[in-house]
């Protein structure tokens, strides 16, 4: 007799009300799990991906979503109908889940100890000295190094990987034996993200569980999982073994996202272009304090004497892997973390100017962060965001900010009609958008981007490597982009720094490095980078 599948969604509809109407976001879905296995759920943002996880742990807001029809099944007992104790003992015990952004996730008041003792405590009533105990354990098992000394951190004293394992200590302390991990990887480097897709396989194996994995990047699907479902607009397309679907995928919309990479080169730049940034032994160390009076000790250096230079309408690269420093480069050059070295912005020293000196060229050097989600403020709506450098720098009436709002609107291509609706309205590509039109709308000559394409799906990626292309040789623009993603850096910048751990690696012609690396660890980089190539071919 068969063995009954572990999870089962069938016939699924998900619906949100809203002033009265209903908006279908998944429709018809079926699928099915058994104990042990890993399903990849791929698709784009806003295909459903999300809502469907959320929907299997009841965790959507009860007042808004509707299920029309069909039913999830877990161990063969329903979940949409059952009762909230039923869920509160599924929930973290059996069902375990993994969220995209981990310092969106985690508590950023209390320390790693205390949000994973809350976990043990709550769910297998361990007392405080045994919990300590299992607490390091998970974490030395999940890869944090000396897990005893780091109980004590807060979430920002983390790395984004370490975080990401955190998360992962908080979602096996149960032993579930289901996983939900979502867009577990998408915002860490390759080397990092190896790492973890390594540590969840072995996790799979040792506690039994079976998986579902969530994901935009059919890249690393591969190494990952046994079947794979693929969604569109709420539906699935496509839904087969891994090996079947790689060896001849069925659906368009499936070969498309597979062949779905950053295509281009950077811009040729102008033989007579003038200098723009000069920088020269750029160096940021952080106090690292000890003691009840928390004295200074010691520096810890995030960034060790970069130098380099960049002209008009240049692009250049850092790259490197969390806790590189290259965050820190941009901030550093923003004037917003104490530095040591030489700032010279078209032929003026910046490191020599106080906050008041600096205001003149905030609008001139402008800035992209990598979740535009965190960046953009929920509560202003899209008018007020775009528009508020406008009130910070210039003079205007609020015909005419609201004249350059829609005209920069028009210039990223968004809908200027949207412009009195909220950042949660829009998908992470339109958000992405709104960000780089509150920069452009400054004018700028020096644009930060901070890995503005590693949270979007590739196709949106893509569209956003386009735009950044396209306002690059129309304005002029230079760019400084910090990139985990090689692909990426490849298709944009003329030159590239690798760094690690705060010191410079290797830089230089970005052509060049890519195709002739000096460097053991550059040459590390580019081996995980087309290793994952390998896996999606």
């Amino acid at each position: 007799m068969p063995h009954s599948p572990l999870l089962s969604i069938d016939n699924l509809d998900i619906a949100f009300r809203q002033d009265g109407r209903l908006s279908q976001v998944v429709s018809n879905l079926s699928l099915s799990m058994n104990a042990g296995e890993t399903l990849a759920l791929v698709g784009e943002s806003g295909s459903g991906k999300s809502v469907t996880a959320l929907s299997i742990l009841r965790l959507l807001h009860t007042q808004s979503v509707v299920y029309p029809q069909g039913d999830i099944l877990f161990e063969g007992q329903s979940l949409l109908h059952a009762t909230e104790a039923h869920l509160r003992e599924t929930r973290g015990n059996r069902i375990a889940m993994i969220f995209q952004e981990p310092m969106v996730s985690l508590n950023p008041l209390h320390t790693i100890e205390k949000q994973l003792a809350e976990v043990i405590t709550l769910h297998r009533g361990l007392r405080r000295e045994a919990a300590r105990a299992e607490i390091v354990q998970c974490l030395d098992r999940v890869g944090i190094a000396q897990a005893a000394s780091r109980l004590g951190d807060f979430p920002h004293q983390l790395s984004g990987g370490e975080r990401q394992r955190v998360m992962i200590a908080m979602a096996i302390l149960t032993q579930p034996k289901l996983l939900i991990a979502d867009e577990p990887t998408t915002a860490l480097d390759v080397s990092v993200q190896a790492q973890i897709l390594k540590l969840l396989h072995e996790l799979k194996q040792e506690l039994g569980m079976a998986m579902l994995f969530i994901t935009h990047n059919l890249r690393i699907v591969r190494s990952i999982a046994d079947n794979v479902a693929v969604m569109r607009a709420g539906e699935c397309v496509e839904y087969s073994s891994k090996t079947a679907l790689f060896a001849a995928p069925q659906h368009a919309y499936t070969r498309q996202l597979l062949q779905a990479e950053p295509k281009g080169s950077p811009l040729p730049v102008k033989p007579d272009s003038p200098l723009l940034l000069r920088v020269e032994n750029l160096s940021v160390g952080f106090p690292v304090r000890r003691g009840l009076l928390r004295r200074t000790v010691s520096v810890k250096l995030a960034l060790d004497k970069l130098s380099f230079s960049l002209r008009r309408g240049e692009s250049l690269g850092l790259v490197g892997e969390s806790g590189s420093g290259k965050s820190t480069t941009g901030l550093a050059l923003l004037r917003l973390l104490h530095c040591e070295g030489k700032i010279e912005f078209d032929g003026q020293p910046l490191h020599r100017f106080n906050r008041r000196a600096m205001l003149p060229f905030r609008s001139r050097i402008q800035v992209v962060f990598q979740d535009p989600y965190s960046a953009l403020n929920p509560r202003l709506n899209v008018m007020q965001i775009i528009a508020e450098g406008l009130m910070v720098h210039k003079r205007l009436t609020e015909q005419q900010r609201e004249e350059q709002v829609i005209a920069a609107m028009r210039e990223v291509g968004l809908d200027p009609q949207a412009r009195h609706r909220y950042p949660t309205e829009f998908s992470g590509g339109q958000r992405q958008r709104i960000a780089i039109a509150r920069a452009l709308i400054l004018q700028p000559e020096l644009v930060i981007l901070d890995e503005p394409t590693s949270s979007l799906d590739k196709s949106v990626q893509a569209q956003i490597l386009e735009l950044l292309h396209n306002l690059q040789q129309r304005y002029g623009l230079s760019y400084l982009f910090i990139s985990h993603d090689l692909h990426v850096v490849r298709s944009l910048c003329h030159q590239v720094i690798v760094l690690q751990k705060g010191k410079v690696v290797e830089q230089g012609d970005c052509e060049k490095l890519f195709t002739r690396p000096e460097q053991a660890y550059t040459r590390e980089l580019l081996a995980l980078a087309e290793a994952n190539d390998g896996q999606q071919r």
